[in-house]
């Protein structure tokens, strides 16, 4: 599947997205050559034309709804529309992963929605990632339910996406997880190069986000650490094992970087991110597609590709991961077990229902590494182990037949 990724596709749609002279929300929706409108229909077209060879298994439809004057960079009612397309799992259809991109674009002035904004790196690149997906996965089977979505609104406060999650939150569906592309198409000559050229920068949310947290749950953080092991990071550990072990066909690294963002590439360059094309000073301004990396933006979608197909194609990760804190205290009374006064760790699961799961693994590193360094396989829902967990963060994560693994859960104290 990563060889099927074609830098030829990936730079055709970008010069498409970039022909629109504006992709900006509040752009026409009437016109077939210019505006958000004529990107949109365009990009529902392609992706009808990639589901074309999955037998019916591909459903391409508009995520839409009209969003009112926000009092800030909404001026007046627009109907706001996401480009989706959709293969369900054939074993859990329920268990959902979804990458995204936007494809609107903005200039100088984010009010601005008729001047010149071809949004080349920000953010058709990464929408060229999202159709490169969806057309190679259309021929396939994934276990579970793959979303390929391009989202609108971003540059006006992220109403496409925000949409999306809600639409998915109220139909009871479980998103597994989310691999969200922007600003993917950095361009040679970075400084560092080549380095930068062969990186892309994965952040994760901590565990503290705002309103992906409770009190309780910081907490029971605060008692054992955890604060780099929340799921969007413990997936970004996920997708940062997958590229490292397919190397030599991805040729990426990934870079994890533990705050709230976006896969995005090694170097941001500012003079071509939302400015507007010009000469100044003798320097070019502006998000011009001359400033694209084909084949890096293509080897950020094999990054993609081989992380989300392998996370589709595993099991459904365990449940209700708890470690036993009494483990490992002092006594308090001779009454008190003396299998407690011990610097064991005892952990304990949910297995997922799904016919995928063969086995667990545990799995930990120190404090201060970033990767998991050690694991351990584990027939049954519990293990004991001779480490203490003052010097380790562990993980649970499930393993398929076929050897694919989940991403790890981080345990909470039971």
């Amino acid at each position: 599947m990563i060889k099927d990724v074609a830098e030829d596709r990936v730079e055709n749609i970008i010069n498409k997205l970039v022909s629109f002279h504006t992709r900006h929300t509040l752009s026409t929706q009437n016109s077939t050559t210019r505006g958000i409108g004529a990107a949109r229909d365009w990009i529902y077209k392609e992706m009808q034309a990639s589901a074309e060879p999955s037998e019916g298994r591909t459903k391409v439809y508009f995520n839409s709804y009209i969003q009112d004057v926000d009092g800030s960079r909404i001026l007046f009612p627009v109907n706001i529309t996401n480009v989706v397309a959709q293969i369900d799992g054939t074993d859990d259809s329920n268990r959902l992963y979804v990458v995204t991109g936007h494809y609107d674009s903005r200039a100088l002035d984010a009010l601005d929605y008729e001047s010149y904004a071809p949004g080349a790196d920000d953010d058709a690149s990464s929408v060229a990632v999202v159709m490169e997906m969806a057309r190679i996965c259309a021929t396939k089977k994934p276990k579970a339910t793959m979303i390929f979505a391009a989202v609108a609104g971003e540059e006006q406060g992220l109403y496409g996406s925000a949409n999306l999650a809600k639409t998915l939150k109220q139909a009871n569906l479980n998103v597994a997880g989310n691999w969200n592309n922007d600003i993917v198409g950095t361009r040679k000559g970075q400084p560092f190069a080549p380095i930068n050229d062969y990186t892309i920068r994965l952040f994760g949310a901590s565990i503290f986000y705002p309103n992906a947290s409770t009190s309780t749950l910081q907490r029971s953080i605060a008692r054992i650490g955890g604060w780099n092991d929340s799921p969007a990071q413990n997936l970004g550990r996920y997708i940062a094992e997958i590229a490292a072990g397919a190397a030599k066909y991805v040729g990426m690294q990934v870079k994890l970087i533990y705050r709230p963002d976006r896969f995005t590439e090694a170097l941001e360059d500012f003079t071509h991110q939302h400015q507007d094309p010009r000469v100044q000073d003798g320097h070019q301004y502006g998000d011009l597609i001359e400033y694209v990396d084909f084949d890096y933006t293509a080897r950020v979608a094999k990054v993609n590709l081989a992380s989300m197909w392998s996370a589709a194609n595993a099991p459904a990760a365990p449940t209700n991961v708890t470690i036993i804190t009494e483990i490992g205290s002092g006594a308090s009374s001779l009454d008190e077990p003396l299998d407690l006064s011990s610097n064991d760790s005892l952990f304990s699961w949910n297995a997922s229902n799904d016919t995928l799961t063969a086995s667990h693994e545990l799995v930990w590193r120190s404090s201060g590494a970033l990767q998991w360094t050690h694991q351990l396989a584990v027939d049954g829902s519990s293990v004991r182990v001779p480490l203490s967990k003052d010097n380790y963060q562990f993980g649970v994560r499930a393993v398929g037949k076929d050897g694919r693994k989940s991403p790890a859960v981080f345990p909470l104290p039971a």
